[in-house]
């Protein structure tokens, strides 16, 4: 189990993330939602330590992240939300990067790649740059490093985005799969669509703070026959449905 205890990130005066607490078990998809600025990647990136807290802890299983980093960083499988990373590698030189980071064997890693390359329609460009790629093919070089360990722990910051549907959907059963033997995923999304296909449980960030945790049938319960859409926007909408309609209107008049 992954636990975030009273987790804080501040930049100055401005707050980044207020007082997190979560719990995240094994063997189940776990979900964050919310705008942009709301605090789903400054928490992704204290998981994976990219960042330090502010204050507060994370543990995986009771193991206190600031006290044994490495260790944990070993169990854990990162896409980052951005696949602009070490452009001037090409994929096979990332890849072997990532294989010597974790301590692969040259078989390994060749069997992984060559399971991952092939179901996602990457094979014979392991020798191009990484800057020559287009954002979905470098999402799915990045996507590609990280599974290469078979990671117990996958943390990916809106790893769908770019990827063209069948990469979104083989991607998709590899999360559930992965779930489905008693390991974890964690993703962030902006598409409820995927939230509500793929998630076990939910965290809804806004602002920093956390307004909604629990699953996503707990949650439309909750609230009769609205959509997911309806809900997740009256709780973490920046605009009421009133000003929304004012700023349609103004628009339509000035047209």
């Amino acid at each position: 189990m992954i636990e975030l205890v009273n987790v804080a990130k501040h930049y100055g005066d401005k707050i980044a993330l207020k007082d997190l607490n979560l719990k995240i078990r094994e063997g189940e998809i776990f979900g964050f939602l919310g705008h942009n600025g709301a605090g789903k990647s400054t928490t992704i990136k204290c998981l994976v330590s990219t960042i330090n807290p502010t204050s507060g802890d994370i543990f995986f299983d009771n193991q206190k992240l600031g006290d044994n980093r490495l260790a944990i960083k070993k169990t854990i499988g990162y896409v980052p939300d951005t696949p602009d990373l070490f452009l001037q590698l090409t994929a096979n030189e990332y890849w072997n990067l990532i294989a010597v980071a974790f301590s692969l064997s040259e078989d390994t890693k060749n069997q992984q790649i060559a399971k991952y390359t092939k179901l996602f329609d990457f094979e014979n460009k392991g020798n191009e740059l990484l800057d020559n790629f287009s954002h979905g093919m470098r999402q799915k070089a990045i996507l590609i490093g990280a599974l290469l360990s078979d990671p117990d722990v996958w943390i990916l910051d809106e790893p769908m985005q770019g990827l063209d549907p069948q990469a979104a959907f083989d991607l998709k059963e590899l999360m559930k799969a992965h779930a489905a033997k008693g390991k974890t995923v964690i993703f962030s999304t902006h598409v409820l669509d995927t939230a509500q296909q793929l998630c076990d449980e939910l965290a809804i960030l806004k602002q920093g703070e956390l307004i909604y945790n629990g699953s996503v049938d707990e949650l439309l319960a909750s609230a009769g026959d609205e959509s997911l859409e309806s809900v997740y926007l009256k709780m973490a909408g920046r605009q009421s449905e009133q000003q929304t309609s004012a700023v349609i209107n103004s628009e339509s008049s000035e047209a």
